[in-house]
């Protein structure tokens, strides 16, 4: 009786052994080259000089209630430079 509970031990940390180990696998090979159809920035256009740009590398300015990104510091303020000349 003693030999069938020692023998049903090890089946079982054997079939737990081995659910592990194949999950293991199969998690880590679904994560290699896998795409989720995940958009991770999206592109928005420069308002002075018109180019595209990822909107996270973009440089904020709040304008009349609206935000405006920029591609660069520059671009901010010669948009800056030219609504104050407009407004002259």
């Amino acid at each position: 009786m003693f030999r069938l509970l020692i023998f049903a031990g090890v089946i079982y940390l054997t079939y737990r052994l081995l659910k592990f180990w194949k999950l293991k696998n199969t998690q880590s090979k679904a994560g290699f080259g896998k795409t989720d159809n995940v958009v991770d920035d999206i592109m928005i256009k420069d308002p002075f000089c018109e180019t595209y740009f990822p909107k996270r590398n973009g440089v904020h300015l709040l304008v009349d209630g609206k935000d405006l990104y920029f591609c660069s510091t520059e671009c901010r303020d010669k948009f800056i430079a030219s609504q104050q000349k407009e407004r002259t």
